[in-house]
């Protein structure tokens, strides 16, 4: 516990020479005025007492280390919380149920590997506020702007297919996202548009030139991501998006590409804020002030028992 302690003003160590000074020079006379005999007994009994002389002295390097104030350095690690805002918009369909977009575990569905992804690339965004949107048949907001990371992961990890009807409602969705950023405070706000579909034509109650206008006006920078084979989502249709909105449309094939695509928009979308280093100061003067105190105390008491007052 001791490691690293330090003394904020060691020079007031020097104080210890007014007290030696002080026995030398300052005796007390009070005593030989009145009881001119008592004044060598009181001599002999003092210097012949060593538990006295050490609790006065202990007493005083102890109240002259408090004052030194003794302390410790631990450093620490401020962590900003003023990146980017988030929207993930995830495609909950019933077409993501498709399996073999992952090589390596073909029994996995898409939307699977889009979890485990998606997982993935939270844990990477710790200074980023990060909120939640599902969408099928409809669309809604299954985690408010957040930053915490565990939390969010939960909420992905208890998502599921049809949790949102069967049907893709993607323009609703892209209003959806809008408006969950529309909450924020950030001057960055991206929303990352994952679907492996088409608009359901009849399903979808708001237009796409809405949504798009939508995203324009609260400066909403939009990455659409299509996953599948190019004829199973609009790619025309999230490329319009991405450049009217300022981001840039992806298309992956398997679950290597998504992966790779989710790292790139890591990227381009990094947080520039850097983490700032600071110092905790722990103070440690209590523990010489209370031994100065008890120390005096006790020398005080026997001093007075003994007689010498």
């Amino acid at each position: 516990m001791l490691d690293g302690i330090y003394f904020e003003f060691p020079k007031l160590i020097f104080i210890i020479f007014l007290f030696i000074l002080c026995e030398r020079f300052c005796k007390m006379r009070l005593s030989s005025i009145y009881f001119p005999h008592t004044a060598q007994f009181l001599k002999k009994s003092l210097s012949s007492s060593k538990l006295m002389l050490f609790l006065k002295w202990f007493g005083i390097v102890m109240l002259i280390f408090t004052l030194m104030s003794p302390v410790k350095e631990e450093p620490y690690t401020l962590e900003p919380k003023d990146g980017h805002e988030i929207a993930l918009i995830l495609d909950t369909s019933e077409s993501m149920s498709a399996m073999g977009f992952d090589i390596a575990n073909i029994e996995f569905t898409r939307f699977d590997v889009v979890k485990e992804i998606v997982s993935d690339f939270i844990k990477e965004r710790k200074n980023d506020n990060i909120g939640l949107v599902v969408f099928g048949e409809f669309s809604f907001i299954a985690s408010p702007l957040t930053y915490d990371e565990n939390i969010l992961n939960k909420i992905v990890s208890q998502l599921y297919i049809g949790i949102a009807g069967k049907y893709t409602a993607l323009n609703t969705a892209i209003a959806q996202g809008v408006d969950l950023l529309k909450m924020g405070k950030s001057k960055s706000k991206v929303a990352i548009l994952l679907t492996d579909g088409y608009s359901t034509e009849g399903i979808d109650k708001i237009p796409l030139d809405i949504s798009i206008e939508m995203a324009k006006k609260e400066r909403v920078k939009i990455y659409p991501i299509g996953i599948g084979a190019p004829n199973e989502y609009n790619a025309e249709v999230l490329k319009r998006v991405a450049k009217e909105s300022g981001g840039v449309a992806f298309g992956a094939t398997n679950a290597g590409e998504l992966r790779e695509i989710y790292k790139k928009i890591d990227e381009i979308e990094k947080s520039k804020i850097k983490n700032r280093e600071s110092k905790y100061l722990t103070y440690y003067y209590q523990l010489p002030l209370f031994l100065s105190f008890i120390s005096l105390m006790l020398y005080i008491f026997l001093r007075n028992k003994r007689g010498y007052a």
